[in-house]
């Protein structure tokens, strides 16, 4: 019997091959790609010409000599004799440390005001936009200005130190504080819980796909803090349990021992964390209120109290429209971070001026800034667009 709606058979293109879409789509996107590739040839050649013509160097060479720099503020042993390169090293890793906690503690403190924006506490949320107002509406180079010249002239000198309790010290030199003298136990202990925070992950992981394959939810507090702690905790006991302190004692002339944070980098941390979370806090408030109200209704029908309500029900929903405007907040506090040279802190900005002037090798120089940033606001992307896409909502 023959097919009452036959499948009509497309016939062979024909005419030449400019009029064919897909393929001009792609001759298009080529020379495109090719004069772009080409002006930025013709820029870098005329720029190394007349880096030339005026007799300056050009290349990385420079890395591998000795530098000079006096850097007070490094993760890692810094020497002046050591290289630009180390000295470049020195100042990627004084970014990363005032971005990664800065985003941490950011997070945490926009969030709390966020939160606290809606509390149904006259004060508490006349207080936290009295915050979050104030701070938007304040350039972060003056928060800068203001923070760093609060340090110079409200704290008491380095000698005579504000005496916080517990081995802390807060002066003009900065914060210092008691250091764990660490043995053999605590790296083991370390090492156990390394192991016990991977087992906590693959027991969650199958918890949940359980609870996705029967509807039955194992339980999965308690049981990832046993997994987590017991066996650390053991390990800490049986192993004699050390925890002596280096405290930092006074001499004649200064303090010795412990651990110690510059002012400089405080001012830049406090300024950055500040200005960040107050517009983290307008995220977060947003993204709670996207969430329909009928939620909260609902999550009260079934006995949840506030506190539950926010942490089960609403925060989980507000993460997707909390995240994407969050990354922005993110690269933004991290590029901000150069403003550091105003409080003397030495970040990748600072050296690589140092580093220009010595040697001379602007353009270089520049171009190991940019690749910093770039290189840091890239994966910090990343890392949210993937989080971002594991809590998108996904079609069945």
């Amino acid at each position: 019997m023959a097919n009452p709606n036959p499948t009509p058979v497309r016939a062979p293109a024909t005419g030449a091959w400019w009029n064919d879409r897909r393929v001009r789509a792609v001759f298009y996107q080529i020379v495109f790609v090719l004069a772009v590739a080409a002006g930025i040839w013709v820029l870098v050649d005329n720029t190394i010409e007349n880096l030339r013509a005026r007799g300056l160097r050009t290349g990385f060479d420079f890395l591998g000599a000795r530098s000079g720099i006096p850097i007070s503020d490094s993760i890692i042993p810094w020497d002046p004799d050591d290289t630009f390169g180390r000295a470049y090293l020195v100042g990627i890793l004084n970014t990363l440390r005032v971005g990664i906690v800065g985003i941490i503690l950011a997070t945490i403190l926009g969030t709390i005001v966020g939160i606290a924006r809606l509390s149904q506490n006259w004060l508490v949320s006349k207080l936290a936009s009295i915050y979050v107002e104030t701070i938007r509406n304040i350039p972060l180079l003056l928060q800068l200005i203001f923070i760093y010249a609060l340090f110079g002239f409200a704290l008491p000198e380095q000698l005579d130190p504000l005496v916080i309790g517990g081995g802390f010290f807060l002066s003009k030199g900065g914060l210092m504080f008691p250091l764990l003298k660490l043995e053999a136990a605590h790296y083991a202990a370390g090492s156990v819980f390394l192991v016990s925070f991977a087992a906590m992950i693959v027991y969650n992981v199958w918890a949940k796909r359980r609870q996705n394959a029967t509807g039955v939810a194992p339980p999965r507090l308690l049981p990832s803090l046993a997994m987590l702690l017991l066996p650390t905790i053991i390990v800490f006991l049986a192993m004699g349990a050390p925890a002596e302190f280096d405290v930092a004692a006074k001499t004649r002339f200064r303090f010795i021992g412990g651990g110690a944070i510059g002012p400089e980098f405080l001012t830049v941390l406090l300024g950055l964390v500040i200005y960040t979370a107050a517009f983290i806090a307008e995220i977060v408030r947003s993204g709670i209120l996207a969430v329909s109200y009928g939620q909260t209704e609902a999550a009260g029908a079934l006995g949840l109290t506030r506190g539950q309500t926010l942490r089960l029900v609403l925060l989980p929903q507000a993460l997707r429209v909390i995240i994407p405007p969050m990354t922005s907040q993110y690269l933004n506090l991290v590029k901000n971070s150069s403003l550091a040279l105003i409080a003397g802190y030495q970040d990748v900005v600072a050296i690589e001026n140092m580093t220009m002037n010595q040697t001379g090798r602007a353009l270089e120089a520049i171009m190991l800034i940019m690749a910093v940033y770039l290189t840091i606001s890239l994966s910090i992307s990343l890392a949210m667009n993937t989080y971002n896409k594991r809590i998108a909502l996904k079609e069945r």
